[in-house]
This record gives C-alpha cells, structure tokens and sequence, in this order.
C-alpha cells in the first residue's frame, strides 16, 4: 500500500492539544472519505467487539478499559489543527472537514461492565451508530479494550496465585509512559492494592508504594548509614532494601538502626523463597517478628505460585504485569455485524473469510448457571443470541435454558445516544470493578483457578434468532 504523499507542509501539533481522534488507523478516514461521497456515511449500523479465542491456555479473561474509553470518548471531537493535518495530506475533502468540525458520537454503546469475565465470542461491547461515527472508533476502542483486558486478566491470574498476601504493580519503567499508567489502572481491576506509578496514583486516586533502590544505598559510604537516612527522611516504618550487598548482614544492621519496629525488608534478587525464609529466621532471631518481607524481581503467577510456602507478606510485580505476563493483546477485533440497506432496512453482515468467519446480527449475551441445591450459583456456559433487535426484545429463554438453571444478562448500557454513564468513569466505578472479578471468580469453576494450559473454563453457545 503506497503511503499518502504531503505536498504541503503541515506546522508540528502541540501534543497538549490533540484529541484522541487521531489515534486512529488512517483507512477510517479513508473509508469515512468514500462512505461521504457515496451516501452510506449516515447508515445505521452496529458494530461488535470479540475476541475469536483466549490467549493460549487461559481459562478466562477479565474485561478493562471501558472506564478509560468513555472518558476518551468525551474528548473525541477533531480540533482544527487535526483537520489541516487531514485535509493537508489529502486524506478528508473539504466536505468531510466541514463534518469533521461539528463531529459528536450521538450513538449508543452497550459492553460487558470492567471486572467482567469473558470468553471465546463474547459481544464485549456493542456500538450502535451511523457508519461515519461507528468506523472513526474502532482502533480507539480496540487499543483500549485489548491492552487494559490483558493487564487485567494476567493480574488476575498474578492475583490469584498471591492467595491473601497483596500485589504491587511496579511496571512503570518496563512499559510506555502511557501505556504504564493504563496497566496500574487495569491491575486495580485484576486484584492489585497499588502501584509504583505516581502519574496514574495521582489520575486515578490509587495506593502508592515504593521507597528506595540500590542506587540509594551504594551513594552512601556504608549501607548503615543509607539505612540511617532513610529511616530518618521516612521513619522506622519503611521499607529496607537488604540484598545490595549480604542480605544476613543487611537485616541485622536493618533492626540495629530501626528497632523491632522496622516495618518490612525487601529482596530482589536471588532464590527468593530460600532468602525469605533466611530473612524471616534472621528477623525472627532479633526479635523482629512483626517486621514484614515483600520480594521482587521478575515476577509472574508462576514464580509467586512457587512461592506460596515461603514467609512473603506482598509482592511487586513488574514486567510480567505489564506485558500481560506474556501476552500484551487479547485479540479483540471490532467487526461490522449489522446495517442498514438500500432498502432502508437493517440486515446482517459477516465475513466468510477462511479462519476469520464472523456472525451477524447484534448480540445479546447471558450467563448460565447451576440453581440446584448442590451447585446452587455455579457458571455453567456464556450464551450469545444473535437477531433483530426485536427477536432479542421478545426473546423467551424458556426451553433454551432448562428448569434447574439461572441467567444473567452480561450487558450494560455505556452511552445511550450520545449520553455517556460517566458514574463508570469513577473511582467508585474502579473498585467495584475490582471486587465484581473477585466475585465472578467465585462462581466459576474451581478449575478456572489453574495455572496450567488448558481450554475456557466455560464454552460459548451461539444462537442465531
């Protein structure tokens, strides 16, 4: 594909003032451009996110991202700059600048709420608009959707793993300025208590931890002394780095100049479970029995799940976190399922393409569940129903869903008609995002908990009305 060449210079865009409506790949603007000038600009249509299948052997994934994408969508309107840029490389005509400028998404978006947990073919979220406003959205919403989902799910797993003792994202530096501050966030919803991350601590009111790093105690003439000054700057119930040099050592000058009442010690380095068992009977032998361990270092679900017998109180995690403890993407894709004809009634669409089938029609997507008095609340299945928005309206689950079982409708309304639920931006709205995972999680399966490679706990039943 040729790039679009600029024949006229366009002066540099003060970061400070974009919008998100740039972050966006160049062919909804092209297709924006053709569907103007051919009339199917203002055709009603809706659009579905899904992913076709959960990164390898997950047996679940947890959804996040639409807090930030609501928010994103208030401030999703092009400002003039964007449009010269636009118009400059050739992309927008005239006519379609003049549409650019007076831009509001007046439709409706219904998703799985964040903390949700999800499946193969889930209709994670559900976009009802004219094609114009509906194609400008799709890298935003699939940018959003498929990273803060993977932070949240390998948080979860990374969570789960933890049991009672609490995790600390501390991925700033292995990530995207940006990027970082999405994945604390997402983390939050995946059963984190804080970061490291002061920018997305300050955004989003979250706990923050950290105190120092190596480089703090090797500035100092002795590792007494960088103790002493951290003590005095922070008090006696701060957190000691004790691995720069011999962590025995370390932790016995650690309750020399703090007291019994040192508040924890880290270690970052080496067989971490030997450490902290060596460090817990140094502690202990000093009579340090309340002062608390929390270890670092490259961690993930499988290491903290080995860790589960040594005397650990938190771990921070880092990399792993933050690259969706090896699977950063969810492959989430945003597929047109439905629009309107020449005719002037709506229509499914789908792909026949080989391997990348999809199915038309809008979505509507409960949950199934056990209600017999030995599995009472127990997931069973994700049920998806696929029709007219008037087949969904009257649909009788009677005979789909047997005597003995529950369901629950999966979808929330985010925007209706231009109308954004900004209560699921809020603070509030994060934590109990949080606490639904952890409640969802309780009725799956037991074995949905396994870090072992295996299929989706639940299976995905497709019904076409």
């Amino acid at each position: 594909m040729m790039p679009q060449t600029n024949t006229t210079p366009t002066a540099f865009i003060d970061p400070s003032i974009e919008t998100p409506v740039l972050m966006t790949d160049m062919y909804e603007y092209t297709m924006l451009e053709a569907a103007m000038q051919d009339g199917t600009a203002s055709r009603p249509c809706v659009f579905e996110v899904y992913a076709r299948h959960l990164p390898n052997g997950r047996r679940y994934g947890v959804v996040a991202g639409l807090g930030r994408l609501l928010t994103a969508l208030q401030n999703f309107r092009p400002n003039e700059q964007q449009i010269q840029f636009l118009c400059d490389r050739h992309i927008i005509s005239p006519v379609t600048a003049q549409w650019l400028e007076n831009y509001t998404f007046h439709g409706s978006i219904r998703a799985y709420p964040e903390g949700e947990l999800y499946f193969p073919n889930s209709p994670l979220l559900q976009v009802e608009s004219t094609f114009a406003e509906g194609t400008l959205l799709e890298t935003l919403i699939l940018s959003i959707l498929n990273y803060d989902s993977a932070i949240a799910s390998a948080a979860s797993r990374i969570a789960t793993a933890a049991g009672n003792r609490p995790c600390f994202d501390m991925g700033a530096r292995r990530m995207n300025e940006s990027a970082s501050i999405a994945a604390a966030r997402a983390a939050i919803i995946g059963g984190f208590e804080g970061t490291s991350n002061l920018a997305a601590a300050m955004r989003y009111d979250l706990p923050c931890i950290g105190t120092s790093a190596h480089a703090f105690t090797l500035v100092h003439d002795s590792e007494e002394e960088a103790f002493r000054s951290q003590i005095h700057a922070l008090g006696e119930q701060t957190t000691l780095l004790t691995d720069t040099y011999d962590m025995s050592e370390a932790i016995r000058t650690a309750i020399n100049v703090a007291g019994h009442n040192l508040g924890c010690v880290r270690i970052d380095s080496g067989d971490l479970a030997h450490m902290a068992r060596a460090a817990r009977q140094e502690l202990d032998s000093l009579g340090a029995t309340e002062t608390k361990i929390t270890v670092t270092n490259d961690l993930d679900e499988y290491a903290i799940a080995a860790l589960q017998n040594a005397p650990v109180d938190s771990y921070g995690v880092g990399t792993r976190l933050v690259t969706g403890s090896g699977y950063p993407t969810c492959g989430m894709v945003y597929k047109l399922v439905e629009r309107q004809g020449g005719d002037g009634v709506m229509h499914p669409v789908a792909k026949k393409s080989f391997g990348k089938q999809t199915i038309g029609w809008r979505k509507d997507a409960y949950r199934v569940y056990t209600a017999d008095e030995a599995h009472n609340g127990i997931a069973e299945l994700e049920l998806v129903c696929a029709g007219t928005r008037e087949k969904l309206d009257s649909l009788s689950l009677d005979g789909i869903v047997g005597p003995t079982e529950d369901v629950r409708n999966l979808l929330i309304t985010a925007i209706d008609h231009g109308t954004v639920n900004m209560e699921l931006t809020s603070h509030q709205a994060l934590y109990a995002a949080r606490g639904w995972r952890k409640h969802q999680l309780e009725e799956l399966p037991l074995t949905a908990l396994g870090l072992s490679q295996d299929d989706p706990v639940l299976s995905t039943q497709i019904i076409e009305l």
